[in-house]
C-alpha cells in the first residue's frame, strides 16, 4: 500500500468534507441539477467522498474504480434511456470522475468529458468547490441537452440532492 495515499485518505475527514461542501453548497448544486434537468432528459448525479476505507486501499482500489462502484449504488445506471450520468468527487486524492451509462457514453466522446472534468479541475485547484461543482453540473448538462433534448416528457429519476459520502 502507498503510505502517502493511506495518509492523505487519514487526513482527510468528514468534517474537513463538510467544510468544502457545506449545506448551502450542496443546496446550490441540487438546484443546478433540477434546473439543467428542464432542458435534456439526461439525469444528473452528484457524489462527494471524502476518503476511502482502509480495506479499499489496502486492495488498490482507484477512483475510477471507486466511481463505477458508486455509479451502481447510487443507481446511475437505472434510466429509462441508459443517460444516467455520475460527477464523482473523491476529496483525499483531489479527484474528479464522471462516468455516464452506456446511452450518454455512445453519444459523448471521451474528449468531451475529460473537459468537463478539467473545467470542475480548474476551480477545485482554487478551493472554488461550489463553482467548480457547478461548472460541472453544468458542463454535463450542455452535453446531455445536445444529445438528449428536452420532449416534455421526461421525469426525474434519480434525486437532485448531492450525495456526501
Amino acid at each position: 500500500m502507498d503510505l502517502k495515499r493511506f495518509w492523505r485518505h487519514v487526513a482527510m475527514t468528514p468534517a474537513r468534507a463538510r467544510r468544502a461542501f457545506p449545506d448551502a453548497t450542496m443546496d446550490a448544486i441540487a438546484r443546478a441539477i433540477a434546473e439543467s434537468e428542464k432542458r435534456h432528459r439526461g439525469e444528473i448525479c452528484f457524489v462527494v467522498e471524502a476518503e476511502l476505507e482502509t480495506a479499499q486501499l489496502w486492495r488498490g482500489l482507484g477512483a475510477r474504480e471507486r466511481a463505477r462502484e458508486v455509479f451502481a449504488s447510487q443507481g446511475v445506471w437505472n434510466t429509462e434511456e441508459n443517460n444516467g450520468v455520475l460527477i464523482y468527487v473523491l476529496l483525499a486524492e483531489h479527484r474528479v470522475e464522471i462516468v455516464a451509462d452506456r446511452g450518454a457514453d455512445a453519444r459523448v466522446q471521451p474528449s468531451e468529458w475529460l473537459a468537463v472534468v478539467e473545467a470542475i479541475d480548474v476551480h477545485f485547484h482554487d478551493g472554488r468547490f461550489e463553482e467548480g461543482a457547478l461548472a460541472g453540473v453544468n458542463g454535463v448538462a450542455e452535453l446531455l441537452a445536445r444529445h438528449f433534448p428536452e420532449t416534455g416528457e421526461g421525469r426525474n429519476q434519480i434525486a437532485d440532492r448531492p450525495v456526501l459520502m
